[in-house]
């Protein structure tokens, strides 16, 4: 279901009696203990409502920043991020860890690819909640709904789709959250032998004939006849090391230090990489909440989430008294509960010794913490399209009315209906015969009378004037599209709202490829301010980005700098606020 990138309607805070209707509901759905404890009394849970790729209408409830919940059709569904917190709230299948990105591309799992352990599978009926997790390892990496019982399921010879997949770790859901790996939950029996079962009463044991060949297994979308399916193949065991589970950074989760330290180990470096990176001396003096959002979260790593109060200092505050302490920094406090980062000691050891791995001087950049696949601007050539009141100019050429032609293309088409027609001027080369075709498609009314010969230069501007413009848009890895009219620009606009303060608003983005809901966070994060969609006034199915404050010098780094959109599609940045005014 999210294979594909979704569409947002809207984000907004839950109230007070959604969140108890949610608890109870919860409470209803899954039997687990302390699972009541998912929908807290006090801390933040957002309501995002969206449009999966194929028109489906799902609410998503967000906490802390991941997904935890997923409303289809007036059913809950937990997220991969629940339960990793919960392995043990659903019924667990388990298949081979080859299969994962099979699903995460919107395969649903045919019963082959099933691995069934010596306790044999578990009881379900159709239609009942299931996770699969892989072999090796009790963390569920996808959310999946019975096709058949698993009494079908012995019946049918493990032939035919066991289970349909809803969503899955690595899919556009999981990437809308912390984008963290399964943590490493060791299996409760013995390893699964891969062994197939056809006896519904008893299953059969480690008979390494009976075992899945993953080279025999073939995945393919949500199609009908999609999933997983068997071939035929000479051997039926499964390749040396096919039970070790990517876990992605579960080595870098589990090292020798505990949560705090580790966090503590983060901070540290988020703080060194900030100042010996991002912050110069005429940044000084620095607000630290801007520091915070705009240099130091920018400098956490791929895959880690910088959180101060899991940290042993709690505050950024103490952090930073810590800091002045060791006399890396100097802050000062403005008011009660504003600080200022004044003066910084760049020659400190600690920030001289300091030396990354990846030394860019901004830091990881949004595009690369947003999964495997980092944004490439799209490649945009201007085109024309040929009207009907062209196309006898471009007949000859083999091009048809609504046919796309780059400027050269146009030009050369003209140019060869000159010269097949021998409408060049004897006398001066530089002119062209009028003849009537040219006359319809290039002339004025008022000039069908006078004008006999045209300069070539004026000849292909004039013919270039009439076409239709288009253009050409290449997102990375797909193939061109052709679009009629102009490519409407990412267009950035303040806003008044009550007590006269500003908003900044941010439209098209999904023209360029981007994904309004991972631009609005990464905007709350260096600007230190609420961010929403709403949909645009006017338009249907459209959305826009809205940030508290004018924050287009942050959006002007992030479009410009990151993601290398074009300046000149880029509308509004003018309205940045001016050095030493307030925004």
């Amino acid at each position: 279901m999210f294979a594909k990138a979704f569409r947002l309607k809207s984000n907004t805070a839950i109230k007070g009696s959604d969140r108890r209707k949610l608890r109870a509901d919860v409470t209803a759905a899954f039997s687990a203990p302390g699972i009541s404890e998912l929908v807290p009394s006090k801390d933040d849970l957002n309501v995002v409502k969206l449009y999966a790729h194929k028109g489906d209408a799902v609410t998503v409830y967000v906490r802390g920043g991941n997904p935890i919940l997923f409303e289809l059709e007036k059913n809950l569904y937990p997220t991969v991020y629940t339960l990793w917190s919960y392995p043990d709230l659903l019924p667990a299948f388990t298949t081979w860890p080859p299969v994962l990105a099979k699903l995460a591309g919107g395969a649903d799992l045919m019963l082959p690819g099933l691995v069934v352990p010596p306790c044999g599978l578990p009881r379900v009926q159709q239609g009942d909640l299931c996770a699969i997790n892989l072999v090796g390892s009790r963390a569920p990496v996808a959310v999946a709904v019975a096709a058949m019982s698993t009494a079908e399921m012995l019946a049918s010879g493990m032939k035919g789709r066991g289970l349909t997949v809803l969503h899955t770790y690595l899919d556009h859901l999981w990437r809308s959250g912390d984008k963290s790996s399964p943590p490493s939950i060791s299996p409760l029996g013995p390893e699964p032998s891969g062994t197939r079962s056809g006896d519904e009463e008893e299953p059969v044991q480690g008979d390494p004939t009976q075992q899945v060949d993953l080279e025999s297994l073939s995945l393919t979308g949500s199609s009908e006849n999609g999933g997983i399916v068997r071939r035929e193949a000479e051997e039926k065991a499964p390749k040396e090391g096919l039970e070790e589970v990517d876990s992605g950074g579960a080595e870098e989760r589990t090292g020798s230090l505990g949560p705090q330290e580790q966090m503590d180990a983060l901070l540290h470096r988020c703080f060194l990489r900030a100042l010996k990176s991002r912050v110069k001396k005429a940044d000084l003096p620095l607000l630290t909440s801007t520091f915070l959002g705009s240099h130091m979260f920018s400098c956490c790593p791929e895959g880690q989430q910088l959180d101060i109060k899991k940290s042993s200092y709690k505050k950024l505050s103490k952090f930073l008294q810590h800091m002045q302490q060791q006399q890396v920094v100097q802050v000062k406090e403005l008011s009660r509960g504003v600080e200022s980062i004044v003066a910084v000691d760049w020659k400190h050891p600690s920030i001289a010794s300091f030396h990354e791995a990846d030394p860019s001087p901004d830091g990881p950049s949004p595009q690369e913490c947003e999964g495997e696949q980092p944004y490439h601007p799209p490649d945009i050539e201007p085109a024309y399209c040929i009207p009907a009141n062209m196309s006898p100019l471009f007949q000859e050429s083999g091009h048809k009315k609504g046919s796309f032609l780059s400027a050269g293309e146009a030009r050369a088409a003209c140019i060869d209906y000159v010269k097949r027609n021998q409408l060049v001027d004897e006398d001066n080369k530089n002119l062209v015969k009028i003849d009537p075709i040219l006359c319809d498609c290039l002339l004025e009314k008022v000039e069908r009378n006078s004008v006999l010969k045209l300069p070539w230069d004026n000849l292909l501007s004039r013919c270039l004037e009439r076409l239709q413009p288009a253009y050409r848009v290449t997102f990375y890895g797909q193939e061109p599209v052709m679009k009629k009219g102009k490519i409407s620009p990412i267009e950035i606009t303040l806003a008044q709202r009550a007590s006269n303060k500003k908003v900044t608003l941010i439209r098209n983005l999904e023209v360029y490829g981007l994904d309004p809901y991972s631009v609005a966070n990464i905007l709350q994060l260096r600007g230190q301010a609420s961010a929403t969609l709403c949909p645009v006034p006017g338009t249907k199915d459209t959305v826009q980005v809205q940030i508290q404050g004018n924050q287009i010098n942050h959006l002007s780094r992030l479009l410009l700098d990151e993601y290398h959109i074009p300046r000149k599609y880029v509308q509004g940045l003018e309205k940045a606020p001016k050095a030493g005014k307030k925004k």
